[in-house]
């Protein structure tokens, strides 16, 4: 075989003489060949083995450093590994980001997760007493109003069998005698009959018509109304009691000090949704339970008497009576108020596996948009900042553009009164660079229209701010910091302290199991070697000091392998679970019929 090397130096635009004696393999630039490169090393099942924990993730974080086991008891380190005798050099953990758009992996990890979670909340499990089940339950929607006409898809009644492929015939969209026009010229009027993929589903018939400001204002505030909306509840129900002569209970502190509660309580959990509008409205499971002054903590039947009357009577109250302004703006002197829509929906969930609406049924719709963002209404982007604001926010855009403005136009600084889009826009060439000046509060020189060293430190601050900080200077500020989400600041998925278990469990939980089968795996394996070198869980503690190395794969081959090898292990799991639920259904000493 000929040589490749070079037999005279090569230049800048021509190889040297004689590098063409053989053509330089090329395949490992690709991703097939960079994962063949990768098979054909001596260590590749070990990497596998190594990688396993974060194999199906897109883009799994990579830690770096030493890894000590210390041995309770005596304080003594009694192992040391280092990352750098691991394959490459690290240790891979899953991003566990929840957004199915982002990592699909980890989204259907945390779909799982919620949904036990929320079917432990209706069920029990998972150290959740069995009792719950019988406690009244209703699966609640609380929508945002309108804040003008949208088209939209309107079926009467509905003939399919699968709602998520729905054919039915809709009706038209806004059909009218009269084809009137709106103020600013525009058709009033649709008779379309869209189909469940319209990409115009959600958009407004006149942008210049909607209420941005205000549905921007409704979704930062959406959390408060649902707290007030929760409180108003309870003390419906506590009124209740009061009149049919239930006494409250008298439950000890922390402190040692006795107070009476009222004897039932609501123990919620709820999803947030956005629709393709861009307004959020919540998916709420409202558990009634009771209380006992012994162990105010415990989860106990609510009181006799109370039933699902009760508590549905008690939501649909709240909702309609609960409704308040926010505080003054400078475009807004009286504010913008805040309360549900009219369509608010309450159906009682079944427990015993029968009916429209069961547990399963519900814990599985509402860990659905768990996983989900601003998917609905086209727009994913991450944290908006003031150099990257310009690429989304536009008043005279499309909706999401107009609502994005209305993020940042709302939420700026209280002591400047002029709105965005009344500012003189100084024009920028294309690059986004201008001349170079100096900042006025740090003294940093830059050509980026926004000085990058007090972004940085004003987006740390945010980021280390608590959640409990007053904002009674401006309480729009957080517009700006959630104009990515089109002004929804919470989480996605919130529960009442004792309705369920935690995320944090349920992972500590699966954790535990994944050590204590790796080490069983590894006895069975290796048998008196392995004893040498294996230590207890319960007397031993694994102390790391990692730092963080970097995030996604090496190459695009090692996604390949790693993803290939966690998709055909997440089909091995499902063949089973099928297999395990056709034995169980399948009476014993009879055979399938074959095919």
């Amino acid at each position: 075989m000929a040589s490749t090397l070079d037999l005279t130096p090569r230049t800048a635009l021509a190889r040297g003489v004689g590098s063409n004696a053989d053509t330089p393999p090329v395949y490992d630039y690709t991703a097939e060949g960079s994962a063949f490169v990768r098979a054909t090393q001596p260590d590749y099942f070990g990497w596998l083995e190594h990688v396993r924990a974060a194999a199906g993730c897109t883009r799994p974080i990579r830690l770096a450093g030493s890894l000590y086991t210390v041995d309770q008891a005596t304080g003594r380190v009694v192992e040391q590994r280092h990352t750098d005798a691991m394959p490459d050099a690290a240790i891979y953990t899953a991003c566990g980001n929840r957004r199915a758009t982002i990592c699909p992996s980890c989204a259907q990890t945390y779909q799982r997760d919620a949904f036990q979670l929320l079917r432990a909340g209706l069920v029990g499990g998972k150290g959740i007493p069995d009792t719950v089940a019988s406690h009244p339950a209703v699966f609640a929607t609380f929508t945002a109003p309108s804040f003008g006409t949208v088209h939209a898809r309107v079926v009467k009644q509905h003939t399919c069998s699968n709602r998520k492929r729905c054919d039915c015939r809709a009706e038209p969209c806004h059909a009218r005698r009269d084809a009137g026009l709106c103020p600013h010229g525009r058709p009033a009027v649709c008779w379309a009959r869209h189909e469940t993929g319209d990409k115009v589903l959600g958009h407004p018939l006149c942008l210049d018509c909607y209420d941005h400001d205000h549905q921007v204002v409704w979704n930062i505030f959406s959390g408060e109304l649902w707290h007030r909306t929760k409180q108003a509840a309870e003390r419906y129900l506590a009124k209740l009691a009061r009149r049919r002569g239930i006494p409250r209970v008298e439950v000890v502190t922390a402190s040692g000090n006795t107070r009476r509660v009222p004897p039932v309580r609501l123990s919620p959990g709820k999803v947030a949704e956005l629709q393709a509008r861009g307004a959020v409205h919540f998916h709420a499971i409202a558990r009634l339970d009771g209380v006992d002054g012994q162990d105010p903590d415990a989860v106990v039947p609510p009181p006799a008497g109370f039933g699902l009357v009760d508590l549905v009577d008690a939501l649909r109250h709240a909702a309609e009576q609960i409704g308040f302004h926010t505080p003054a703006h400078p475009d807004r002197p009286h504010g913008w108020p805040i309360a549900w829509g009219k369509q608010v929906d309450l159906e009682p969930i079944n427990t015993s596996g029968t009916g429209e609406v069961t547990d399963s049924l519900v814990a599985g719709y509402l860990a659905k948009y768990a996983t989900k963002s601003t998917e609905a209404t086209g727009h994913t982007s991450t944290r908006l900042t003031a150099e990257s604001i310009g690429d989304y926010a536009d008043p005279d855009g499309d909706h999401t553009a107009r609502l994005i403005d209305a993020c940042w136009r709302i939420g700026r600084p209280t002591h400047s009164s002029v709105p965005l889009s009344e500012r003189p826009r100084d024009p920028r060439p294309r690059s986004g660079f201008v001349e170079r000046w100096e900042c006025p509060d740090c003294g940093t020189h830059t050509r980026y229209a926004a000085c990058p060293v007090c972004v940085a430190q004003r987006q740390a601050a945010l980021d280390t701010e608590t959640a409990t900080k007053p904002t009674a200077t401006n309480p729009y500020a957080r517009l700006r910091r959630w104009a990515h989400m089109l002004g929804y600041g919470g989480h996605f998925l919130t529960k009442g302290r004792r309705y369920s278990v935690t995320f944090q469990l349920l992972r500590d939980t699966r954790i535990a199991y994944r050590r204590h089968e790796h080490h069983h795996q590894a006895d069975e394996h290796t048998g008196p070697h392995h004893a040498v070198t294996h230590h207890d869980d319960d007397t031993t503690l694994i102390v790391g000091a990692l730092t963080f190395a970097g995030v996604g794969w090496h190459t695009s081959g090692d996604a390949l392998l790693a993803n290939t090898a966690a998709a055909m292990a997440r089909e091995r799991q499902a063949a089973g679970r099928e297999e395990l639920a056709h034995e169980l259904t399948t009476p014993a000493g009879t055979v399938p019929a074959a095919a």
